[in-house]
């Protein structure tokens, strides 16, 4: 009997496919990194090529296990939102890199849209803001800047898609070029509240609608599996979810106000907001949650810190005072405080409430008494800052407190962290006992598409592992989340334009 679910989780790092059984636990696990590449200063690249392959390899290490390829009722899939690749009809092979979420390169696209007075235009229609963080603009500098992209595109050649369009391509041999409501609300193309790719955008931008892939809702059939050595044909594809949004259905915040924070690669807080798109008046982007029947959205309010759990990376490898990530929580907790540094990771520029692809990082407060154990610590506290500036915007546009705060994600183990953000946001911080909420939620999608489970029975997988509760005082409060506005003051607008 086919009885489980394989989740296909393609994150920024690396990929990972997880098999979850009936009760939603995983069982199975592979995992395998991939390349970044960074060509230029704030460009960030990866290789479509080896993301198939490492996904192909987790795939296998996964199926090493007691489940049988045969044992699958269902495909997930989950990724990386933004990152944009092109890839030719014929050839099945991409048109170079893909362009990463992270990247900046099309910084002076927005900076000329934004003058030309288009800001409140996408921003009304999408729910985004004009900034090199989201796929149209990528779109629009590869056609114009890969050499016979345009060409190639204009004749029907090419497919444009984000990742989840890419694997799903590879999955099926090619068969189905499919995105879900989700993926599609992070293009700036997308019209949000209509539900389809917006004419009036796609000519702003000059991208030929041609080249965009279908858009289903995220519990739909993508496709099924077809010519591929480590798995039967006919396993449908059955959830597609960006992979904050599959988070929150991960989550199971399945009623408005309802709150979750994946500390990721990046870090992205979403809220639950049900059938009414919440226009955000403090730098919140406007989102699809989910959409499980076709002409039907679930919304949410959603902030993006750009640099989060990456910071540690940068620590281990390129600082090297790391040997690995968690080596930080005891190191952070050796002193008792940051010794009045700040590190600000705008390395990207900075996301929610700034949106200032011009940011660069800085520490500042350095003494000569400022050891190895502050810095970490300093990095560590600069994504719960970064998190509580996002939680503040939330709750003035939803009007409403955030007594509870669901985390997920890698850094969500660092229980130094997890009560850094419970005391520096003056809230509850419940982490569940599967922290891998993302590639959950990707399984939730698909076994509901399949019939494994309904709503109600994801709801009641759902188990709480940690509760931080906060203990820092008022007074302590508001002097360190001071000196966190004032280091971010000076990371802004640092490059010259």
């Amino acid at each position: 009997m086919r009885k489980y679910i394989l989740a296909i989780d393609q994150g920024t790092t690396g990929t990972t496919a997880i098999i979850f059984d009936h009760q939603g636990r995983p069982v199975c696990r592979g995992y395998q990194e991939f390349t970044q590449y960074y060509p230029q200063p704030g460009w960030v690249e990866h290789d479509p090529e080896e993301i198939w392959s490492a996904t192909l390899n987790a795939i296998q290490e996964a199926l090493y296990g007691p489940i049988g390829a045969d044992e699958i009722a269902a495909i997930g899939i989950t990724n990386q939102r933004e990152t944009t690749v092109a890839w030719n009809r014929a050839t099945h092979r991409p048109e170079g890199n893909a362009v990463v979420w992270q990247c900046r390169r099309t910084a002076p696209l927005c900076r000329q849209l934004q003058e030309e007075g288009y800001a409140d235009l996408f921003h009304s229609k999408t729910g985004l803001v004009l900034d090199p963080y989201f796929s149209g603009t990528k779109m629009a500098w590869l056609l114009a800047n890969r050499p016979g992209l345009r060409e190639k595109a204009e004749k029907g050649e090419i497919c444009f898609g984000t990742i989840d369009s890419w694997l799903i391509w590879c999955l099926t041999g090619g068969r189905r070029h499919v995105t879900d409501y989700t993926n599609a609300s992070r293009t700036l193309l997308y019209n949000i509240f209509r539900l389809e790719w917006d004419q009036e955008l796609l000519e702003i931008l000059d991208i030929p609608a041609q080249v965009l892939p279908e858009v289903l809702p995220s519990c739909g059939l993508f496709g099924v599996t077809h010519g591929l050595r480590c798995l039967p044909d006919g396993i449908p594809i059955y959830g597609v979810a960006g992979d904050q949004q599959a988070a929150l259905f991960g989550q199971c915040c399945f009623q408005p106000g309802m709150v979750k924070n994946t500390y990721g690669t990046g870090c992205f807080v979403l809220m639950n907001t049900g059938s009414e798109a919440i226009i955000s008046d403090q730098g919140l982007l406007t989102t699809i949650a989910w959409g499980l029947e076709p002409g039907k959205a679930v919304y949410a309010l959603e902030g993006s810190v750009f640099i989060a759990g990456a910071v540690v990376q940068w620590l281990r490898d390129e600082l090297r005072i790391l040997e690995d990530a968690a080596q930080s929580e005891a190191l952070a907790a050796g002193v008792p405080d940051t010794a009045g540094v700040y590190l600000v990771p705008a390395f990207v520029g900075l996301g929610t409430p700034y949106w200032d692809p011009y940011a660069r990082g800085v520490i500042v407060g350095l003494t000569r008494g400022v050891g190895r154990k502050h810095l970490v610590r300093a990095a560590l506290e600069s994504i719960a800052y970064q998190s509580r500036d996002v939680l503040l915007a939330m709750q003035k546009d939803a009007g409403i407190p955030i007594p509870i705060l669901r985390v997920d994600g890698g850094a969500s183990v660092n229980n130094f962290l997890m009560q850094f953000q419970a005391d520096i946001m003056n809230l509850v911080v419940e982490r569940p006992r599967v922290t891998e909420t993302t590639a959950m939620g990707a399984a939730f999608l698909a076994g509901l598409g399949c019939g494994l489970w309904s709503e109600s029975t994801i709801a009641e997988i759902w188990e709480k592992d940690s509760s931080f509760k906060p203990s820092m005082d008022d007074e302590q409060r508001q002097e360190l989340c001071r000196g966190w506005q004032r280091a971010v003051e000076r990371s802004l607008n640092w490059i010259e334009h």
